[in-house]
């Protein structure tokens, strides 16, 4: 072979190499999964910007980019909050973040969680609360679900325009907007009157006079501008337990999930569970200490945290709420139970907590 020959063959095999490489690129992209999540918050979110994102790029990494995500913030697929559990069961989308409680009756048992004053404030604790409970006594809700991470929104806090609230007597009259359905039976209980809406119309009907104020997490007060249209904010002490809390959850269709490759499946469960429910508590927490910092330091902001008295009153006042909450469960489910075992979960992860006995 000459020369001339030799470097016309290798020019032809380095062009054959290109292809081949084409070839294989191609196919790995082909062979991707895009995983589409639906989740009712802006983009600029907490849950998108510091867990679900993050959590998508640690997915393809370790699949190798097998797994990749479409996050569709806001609602952008159409439909409502409440109908993204549905959504997300129905394969409309394969994964969606949302709350439990905008499902009215979807989770019954998980419903425990949002009793009065059961709950510790904050991210990681509760967290660990919620993914235990929900893995355990309330496991029979996700019949349906690979369920990713169960967590807390940090816990209810009151947030007012007008009106300071330091005991119950203040709450007497206030209109406020509520995130769920237990959120408003403990709203109605404490005097005030509860008013349902999702979290991106709270500061216009606040602006409009429409209502005196919400209900919210403290992480929900960026993404929302509550601080804009509000001045009081009404939390409770380290070792009292939160009034309520939403419980959030990042569920996939179990279908969607079922059909990756083995892999696959191993990368999202080794990211997932516990290790992301802590994650979201954790963002959670880090969030809640920039919103609180940040509305300390503004003379035109109130922070007020309810003494002994009005919590045990408080308290006192919403004990019926879960009496009737374990008279209205039906024959196949024993609520008392729940309650009693959600109480054990609570006193292992947060024993220091002053909550309902």
């Amino acid at each position: 072979m000459t020369m001339k020959n030799a470097a016309t063959m290798m020019h032809c095999l380095a062009r054959m190499g290109g292809l081949c490489l084409a070839l294989s690129l191609t196919s790995q992209a082909a062979a991707a999964t895009t995983l589409r999540i639906s989740h009712f918050l802006p983009a600029m979110s907490n849950a998108q910007q510091h867990v679900i994102e993050p959590w998508c790029e640690d997915l393809e990494t370790q699949s190798e980019g097998e797994l990749r995500c479409q996050i569709y913030p806001s609602m952008q697929l159409g439909g409502t909050p409440a109908q993204l559990a549905d959504m997300v069961r129905n394969g409309v989308v394969d994964i969606a973040w949302t709350a439990l409680g905008y499902s009215a009756g979807r989770f019954p048992s998980s419903e425990a969680l949002e009793l009065p004053f059961m709950l510790p404030a904050g991210g990681v604790e509760a967290s660990r609360i919620a993914w235990a409970f929900t893995q355990g006594p309330a496991a029979a809700d996700f019949a349906d679900y690979k369920v990713l991470a169960v967590h807390s929104d940090g816990g209810s806090v009151f947030h007012t325009r007008e009106t300071p609230v330091h005991d119950r007597a203040d709450m007497q009259g206030l209109r406020l907007r509520a995130p769920t359905r237990m959120a408003s039976n403990v709203i109605d209980t404490l005097g005030a009157s509860a008013v349902s809406m999702p979290p991106a119309q709270i500061a216009d009907t606040l602006a409009k006079g429409v209502i005196d104020g919400a209900s919210a997490g403290w992480e929900v007060v960026p993404p929302t501008k509550l601080d804009e249209v509000t001045r009081y904010h009404i939390g409770t002490a380290a070792d009292q337990a939160t009034p309520t809390v939403t419980v959030l959850a990042l569920l996939m269709n179990q279908q969607s999930y079922d059909r990756l490759p083995e892999k696959a499946r191993q990368v999202i469960d080794s990211l997932s569970g516990e290790t992301l429910s802590v994650r979201f508590g954790r963002a959670w927490d880090e969030a809640i200490d920039k919103v609180k910092t940040r509305l300390e330091g503004d003379p035109d902001q109130t922070m007020i945290t309810l003494d002994d008295a009005a919590y045990d009153d408080m308290r006192d006042a919403t004990r019926g709420i879960v009496e009737d909450w374990i008279a209205d469960g039906d024959n196949d489910t024993d609520r008392g139970a729940l309650v009693e075992q959600l109480a054990s979960v609570v006193a292992e992860h947060a024993p220091d907590l002053r909550r309902a006995e």
